[in-house]
C-alpha cells in the first residue's frame, strides 16, 4: 500500500467511523473530537489540531461540507472544496480520521461517535459548546484550547484581496 492511499483511507463516512470509534474504545483507547471548516489551513489550525491530539489516543476531525461553510461564513466561502479540505486534514499525522458533515453543528456526529474528549478552540465556555452536555453525560470531558492569536482564515482572505 502506498502512503498516499493511507491518507484517503482516513476520510470515513459516519457509519464506518462510528464502528471504528467503538473498536478504539474497546481497546481502551481514548477518542477526541474537534470540528471546523478548515478552509485555508494555516499555523493556527496546526497549533489547534496538535493541542487536540494531545488529549487522547485518537483524534477525529469533523469537517463542515461546502454548503454548511457557506451558511456559516458567507457566499464567498469556502475557498477550497470539501474534498480538498478533507484530504489536507487527513494528510496531517496528528489527525486519525476525518468525517464530513452537512449540518451547521456537529451535534449528530458527537452523539454518534460518543468521544471521550470534545475539544473546541477559542474563548467559549463549556455550556456554549455544542455537544458538551452529551459528552459529559457519557463520562467524557470537554477541553477548550486557546487560539493562536494572529491567525485566521478570514484575515488571510482579506490579505489576499488587498494584494
Amino acid at each position: 500500500m502506498k502512503k498516499s492511499d493511507i491518507i484517503s483511507q482516513k476520510i470515513l463516512p459516519l457509519s464506518e467511523l462510528a464502528r471504528q470509534s467503538e473498536r478504539w474504545r474497546f481497546l481502551n483507547k481514548t477518542v477526541a473530537f474537534t470540528n471546523g471548516c478548515f478552509d485555508i489551513l494555516h499555523q493556527g489550525h496546526i497549533f489547534s489540531l496538535a493541542q487536540a491530539a494531545l488529549e487522547a489516543d485518537y483524534l477525529i476531525v469533523g469537517l463542515n461540507d461546502d454548503s454548511s461553510v457557506r451558511r456559516l461564513k458567507g457566499a464567498g466561502r469556502p475557498i477550497n472544496h470539501v474534498e480538498s479540505r478533507a484530504l489536507v486534514l487527513a494528510s496531517l499525522f496528528m489527525v486519525d480520521a476525518v468525517v464530513v458533515f452537512e449540518e451547521d453543528t456537529p451535534l449528530a456526529l458527537i452523539r454518534a461517535l460518543t468521544p471521550n474528549v470534545l475539544i473546541k478552540g477559542g474563548d467559549y465556555t463549556v455550556d456554549e459548546i455544542v455537544g458538551a452536555g452529551d459528552v459529559i453525560a457519557s463520562g467524557g470531558r470537554v477541553v477548550i484550547n486557546p487560539i493562536l492569536e494572529g491567525f485566521s482564515t478570514s484575515a488571510l482572505i482579506e490579505k489576499i484581496h488587498r494584494l
